[in-house]
C-alpha cells in the first residue's frame, strides 16, 4: 500500500475515532426537562415507535424550539442526529483539504466531484433534521421522513457521477450496463426515492412485508447499478492503485450498513437495552458515514489521476448533459415527495373530521 494510502487511512482512523466516542460523550448530555422528559412507546402513537424501543422517546407536539434543544439531550433519537451531523463537517473539511492541498478548481471535469461532495451533505442533512424534527407531528414527521428519501435519492445520483466519471474503465463503459449506466441510475435513484415515500405513506404499524419490499427493491438496485463501476475496478485492476482500497472499505461498510437497516439488531434480541445507545438505526448510520468517507478518499483518488482526460475521454457535452440531469432528478423527487405529503395532509384533515 503506497504511503499516500496509509496517510489517509491514518485520517480515517482519526474519523472513526470520533465517531466510536459519541457514545460515551451521550453520558455527558442532560436529559430532557423533567416535566417533558422521555416518555414510553406506550406513551406515544404507534407511527413514532420502533420495534424492540421501548424507552427515550420524546413526547409528540411540543414546539420546534423543544426538538431543536433536544440535539443537547439523551434520548433514542441523539446518536442518529449526531453521527450524521458529525460526518457533515467531516466530509466537508476533508473536501476543503484535499482539494486545497491538490489545487482543485471548479471546472467542467471537477463538476462530477462537486456534485458528488453536494450530495454527500444533502443526504447526511436531510437525516439529521428528520431524526432531530420528527416528533413535532404526524405531518412534521412525514413530510421529514419524505424529505430524507429525497436527500438519499440525490446521494445515490452523486455516488453514480462520480464513480462513472472518474471509477470506471473503458471496458465497463463500453458494455451494454456501462451504456445504460447514467439513465438507469437516474431512473432507479427516483424509483427508490418514491417507493420509500410510497412504502413511509401506505403502511401502518405493525409494518407487513411489502413495506421493506417497496424500500428494499429499488434502493437495492439502485445501489447494484451505482457500485458496477467500482465492483469492475475491483474485480480487474491493480489493487496498488490507492483508491482501490478505500473502494473495498466502502463497499464493505455499506454492506455492514445495509445489514443493520434491514434488521432490528441488537435491540431485537435485547429489547429495552439498546433504546438510547447501541440500537441497529445508530449502527447502520455509523457505517453508512464511514462508507462516505473512504467513497470521498477513493473518489477523490480517481479524480487526481484522470481530471486532465476527464473532458476529453467523455466529452464536454456528455458531462453537462449528466450533471444537468442532477438538478432534474432533484426537482422530480421534491415533487413525489410533495405529492405524498399532500395526500398525507388529506388522510390527517379526513381524520379530525
Amino acid at each position: 500500500m503506497s504511503s499516500a494510502a496509509l496517510e489517509r487511512l491514518s485520517t480515517l482512523s482519526l474519523s472513526v475515532q470520533q465517531l466510536v466516542r459519541l457514545p460515551r460523550l451521550l453520558d455527558a448530555l442532560p436529559s430532557p426537562p423533567s416535566q417533558r422528559g422521555t416518555v414510553r412507546a406506550s406513551d406515544v402513537p404507534s407511527l413514532f415507535r420502533e420495534p424492540y424501543i421501548l424507552t427515550g422517546y420524546r413526547p409528540v407536539g411540543q414546539s420546534w424550539r423543544y426538538y431543536l434543544l433536544s440535539l443537547f439531550q439523551r434520548h433514542n433519537e441523539t446518536l442518529n442526529v449526531w453521527t450524521h451531523l458529525v460526518a457533515v463537517p467531516a466530509v466537508l473539511l476533508r473536501f476543503w483539504a484535499l482539494a486545497g492541498a491538490r489545487g482543485v478548481t471548479l471546472d467542467v471535469a471537477s463538476l462530477p466531484l462537486a456534485l458528488y461532495v453536494l450530495s454527500a451533505l444533502t443526504y447526511l442533512s436531510c437525516s439529521v433534521a428528520a431524526h432531530l424534527l420528527q416528533s413535532h407531528s404526524e405531518l412534521a414527521h412525514y413530510t421529514l421522513f419524505f424529505l430524507d428519501y429525497v436527500g438519499v435519492c440525490v446521494y445515490q445520483y452523486g455516488c453514480s457521477l462520480a464513480h462513472y466519471f472518474y471509477s470506471s474503465e473503458r471496458a465497463w463503459r463500453d458494455s451494454q450496463v456501462g451504456a445504460l449506466f447514467l439513465p438507469g441510475a437516474a431512473f432507479l435513484g427516483w424509483l427508490s426515492c418514491a417507493g420509500c415515500c410510497f412504502a413511509k405513506f401506505r403502511y401502518r404499524r405493525p409494518y407487513p412485508l411489502w413495506r421493506k419490499v417497496y424500500q428494499l427493491i429499488p434502493t437495492g438496485l439502485a445501489y447494484v447499478l451505482d457500485i458496477s463501476p467500482v465492483a469492475h475496478r475491483l474485480a480487474t485492476g491493480s489493487w496498488a492503485e490507492p483508491a482501490l482500497t478505500f473502494h473495498a472499505l466502502q463497499v464493505a461498510f455499506f454492506l455492514l450498513a445495509a445489514f443493520f437497516f434491514s434488521c432490528p439488531v441488537p435491540e431485537r434480541f435485547l429489547p429495552g437495552r439498546c433504546d438510547i445507545v447501541g440500537h441497529g438505526h445508530q449502527v447502520f448510520h455509523v457505517f453508512l458515514s464511514l462508507c462516505t468517507l473512504c467513497q470521498l478518499e477513493a473518489v477523490f483518488e480517481d479524480y487526481l489521476s484522470c481530471r486532465d482526460a476527464v473532458a476529453r475521454v467523455h466529452g464536454e457535452g456528455r458531462l453537462l448533459l449528466a450533471c444537468g440531469s442532477f438538478p432534474v432528478l432533484v426537482l422530480c423527487s421534491a415533487l413525489t415527495a410533495a405529492a405524498l405529503r399532500r395526500s398525507v395532509k388529506r388522510r390527517l384533515k379526513v381524520r379530525q373530521e
